[in-house]
């Protein structure tokens, strides 16, 4: 790392993880950039996607919301939603101005780095892709789901997730980040659903095995139906490896302690349940293991804390 300019780190990934990590790691001493998946195809972002032909909007949205540094009255409204309205009922304030941003300059890209400009972000915000894409999954039995919203109500184990059409190609900034990174960040989030789609796009394969930067996964702390029911960790990792290839992972963040019996009870109600932490496959594996206490126990669900997140993330560059 040059001691004349900033640690560079990379996040990817997208959903309600992504945002968590991205305000902890927003105000370190840092050159942060974060690629986001645009593979969402429900609710506001879905019905723009089809009506304006554009790459899903609303994980960008939450992102910039993240790292932005606008008034909380500004930040507030661009997160609104309407709840009524003729063909505005559903839709997000955000979600339509990037629309609309994308039109006035032709350029989904572009779009978000003047929506970014506007809203005072620290970093710098890509899609993974300028492509309108969509997210498939073939489950282990055979069958195919289409979409994103859709994969995981179809109540079956997944084996793999696909793209179409092919070849979706990824933005070369977004390249061109993770190649010249120090660190690269793959966040918590719905791992089929919000973390592979920007992870199997052929390129970014390719260069999260060409990058000098280590590579660290934050494992999510509590499966999720439909994904990943009794996944361990290292499933986690596991999955990963299937879809991208052998050594890409450096290194895994893992909740070390015990989760409430009474939250694990609420969560139990959604078939979910806490992450096994499996030390000696994760060995095994080769993957290096950054464990601690890393969710935020004022909550009433499991969260991580973007804090704690942020301090053993900063403590490995």
């Amino acid at each position: 790392m040059n001691n004349q300019t900033l640690p560079r780190v990379v996040a990817i990934g997208g959903g309600t993880g992504m945002p968590v990590l991205l305000r902890g790691l927003k105000d370190l001493p840092i050159e942060l950039t974060a690629l986001v998946t645009v593979a969402d195809d429900g609710g506001s972002s879905g019905r723009l996607r089809n009506e304006m032909a554009i790459p899903a909007p609303g994980d960008i949205r939450n992102v910039i919301a993240a790292l932005s540094d606008a008034e909380p009255m500004l930040l507030e409204l661009f997160q609104h939603r309407f709840a009524e309205g003729n063909g505005l009922s559903g839709h997000s304030l955000g979600n339509l101005l990037l629309a609309a941003m994308t039109s006035v300059t032709g350029n989904f890209n572009t779009g978000i780095k003047e929506i970014s400009r506007v809203l005072n972000v620290k970093g710098k915000i890509y899609p993974i892709s300028n492509d309108n894409m969509s997210l498939h999954a073939e489950m282990t039995d055979g069958t195919i789901v289409s979409g994103e919203s859709n994969i995981p109500l179809s109540n079956k184990r997944i084996k793999r997730v696909f793209l179409s059409p092919q070849p979706i190609k990824p933005l070369p900034n977004a390249v061109r980040a993770i190649e010249a990174a120090d660190l690269v960040v793959i966040s918590p989030g719905s791992l089929y659903t919000s973390i592979m789609p920007n992870l199997i796009i052929p390129q970014v394969k390719e260069s999260l095995k060409e990058t000098k930067a280590k590579v660290v996964y934050v494992c999510n702390v509590m499966t999720q139906f439909g994904e990943t029911t009794g996944y361990a960790a290292s499933d986690h990792v596991q999955a990963i490896t299937d879809h991208i290839g052998e050594g890409c992972i450096d290194a895994i963040v893992v909740h070390n302690e015990p989760i409430e019996k009474s939250i694990q009870a609420v969560y139990a109600e959604e078939n979910a349940a806490p992450v096994i932490y499996d030390t000696e496959r994760l060995i095994d594996m080769g993957v290096g293991i950054i464990e601690g206490d890393i969710i935020d126990h004022s909550q009433a669900t499991v969260r991580h804390d973007n804090t704690k997140i942020a301090k053993l993330l900063y403590s490995i560059l």
